[in-house]
């Protein structure tokens, strides 16, 4: 690190030129007198408090010569009207702080620099997440700030245990970072491990926050679907994680919290499974696994019923497709599976103004129209519908794709393979959620493998808390 001259001229001319102040309109030098001494005070325009740095400069300005001591520190205790200070000794933590949106006081005769963090940033309110809505229980969500992010745990859990600990990524972004954990709890090798690979991290930034963070946290095969993290942008639901042992992980400039270490079973958990009565919250969570299940295994099975009829037993022959089969049953649901992701993208992408003649078009075009035309069959539009809305009822959006490619999978190898490759397709998922594992080296299956009845009783159903 190189350190500050400590004299007052010098760091004023290596600060304007490393911040290339003439050609920044935006970091701004206020040039002051302090006392009969020269000062000037560095900030970034929109980053700080303006009432609460008048008052400051307001008090800087009736003290007189013989006020100033000659250390930093009784400036800093006794003449520093502010809460949030701090005395810098070398030029890339003044950078660094100062970038961060902190004021940075230089002035002649005190050595070192005054940090004066009286920051602001632009954020938007703390309303409810889009994506994990809830019948009941609060209706606050995290936002891009971490700070706000911060003390929406610290308001849920005031105890002296809790932790937050600070670090940063990125050679030019300097992505702050937050280690949330409860101090006792059984998370040692998981919060050492976290700890040591993000100190070990070296890229220039993290271009996409968390995903370029998880990245580099998790690296392994790309070719396994299976998220082995949790985001998620309740405050509730990451300070019942942490209480419950696990750590989460902030981000700045991100509203969502990525939670270590995770299950296949934790992954599918939601808060409205612990908003509702122990019984209503146990047929929630079992209805919506049953549900995850079918969504993994109903076309392929209706794929084989199909392409082997003998295999369907005479209560069943209702579901043979009775109309004639244009165009494969393989293509079908491929061309499906492409179009459903072709219709989310083009929702997100959407206006809001344009979003209902986007759906009436959809509805005709993939709906009646496909089948009157002969491209697909009900019976194969049915069994789609009934996937596609299973899928959102996976709260886990990482989770859901990884079903997606599972069920593909399945598909192709049913259509080549028959019985065989449908049963070989399922052995494939299972090795793949068995070679899945978590951040902390535990399986991804527990605690079914390994077994263990205590908690597994606690992941299938809702008890009493």
């Amino acid at each position: 690190m190189e350190k500050l001259s400590n004299d007052y001229t010098t760091d004023i001319t290596n600060l304007r030129r490393l911040l290339r102040i003439d050609d920044n309109f935006d970091i701004l030098e206020k040039r002051l007198i302090i006392g009969g001494q020269r000062a000037s005070l560095f900030f970034i325009d929109g980053f700080v408090k303006d009432e609460i740095l008048e008052k400051i400069l307001e008090y800087f300005y009736s003290l007189k010569p013989e006020d100033l001591p000659a250390s930093p520190e009784t400036f800093q205790a006794g003449f520093l009207p502010y809460v949030e200070t701090e005395v810098l000794e070398d030029m890339d933590r003044v950078v660094q702080n100062l970038l961060s949106g902190v004021a940075c006081l230089f002035l002649s005769g005190i050595e070192g620099c005054l940090a004066i963090d009286c920051r602001t940033y632009p954020a938007r309110g703390v309303e409810e997440p889009l994506k994990d809505r809830t019948l009941r229980g609060s209706r606050d969500g995290f936002v891009e700030t971490i700070v706000f992010n911060t003390a929406l745990i610290r308001r849920r859990i005031r105890s002296s245990r809790l932790h937050m600990e600070m670090l940063n990524a990125g050679d030019s972004s300097h992505t702050d970072i937050v280690l949330c954990y409860m101090e006792g709890k059984d998370n040692e090798d998981c919060l050492n491990l976290l700890r040591k690979r993000i100190q070990d991290i070296h890229t220039d930034a993290l271009t996409m926050n968390q995903e370029s963070l998880a990245e580099l946290l998790l690296p392994g095969p790309w070719y396994n679907p299976f998220p082995r993290f949790r985001f998620t942008e309740r405050p509730d639901a990451a300070a019942a994680s942490i209480l419950e042992g696990s750590v989460v992980v902030l981000v700045d400039n991100s509203p969502s919290a990525m939670i270590f270490p995770v299950s296949l079973f934790t992954i599918t958990d939601e808060a409205n499974d612990y908003y509702f009565p122990p019984i209503t919250g146990t047929y929630l969570r079992l209805s919506r696994g049953l549900i995850t299940f079918l969504s993994l295994i109903l076309t392929p099975l209706f794929l084989l019923l199909m392409t082997h009829p003998e295999l369907v037993p005479g209560w069943l022959s209702f579901i043979l497709v009775r109309d004639t089969v244009y165009v494969p049953l393989l293509l079908q649901f491929l061309l499906l599976e492409l179009a459903i992701d072709g219709l989310k993208l083009a929702a997100i992408h959407t206006p809001d103004m344009l979003s209902t003649p986007l759906s009436v078009i959809a509805g005709l075009v993939i709906g009646e129209f496909a089948v009157n035309s002969g491209w697909f069959n009900s019976e194969v539009m049915l069994y789609m519908a009934f996937v596609t809305i299973a899928n959102y009822s996976q709260s886990n959006y990482e989770l859901s794709y990884a079903i997606k490619f599972m069920r593909i999978l399945l598909l192709i190898l049913t259509a080549i393979f028959g019985l065989p490759g449908f049963l070989g397709g399922l052995v494939f998922l299972f090795i793949s959620l068995l070679r899945c594992h978590t951040f902390s080296g535990r399986s991804y299956l527990y605690p079914l493998i390994p077994f263990c009845w205590k908690d597994l009783k606690r992941t299938l159903f809702r008890v009493r808390l």
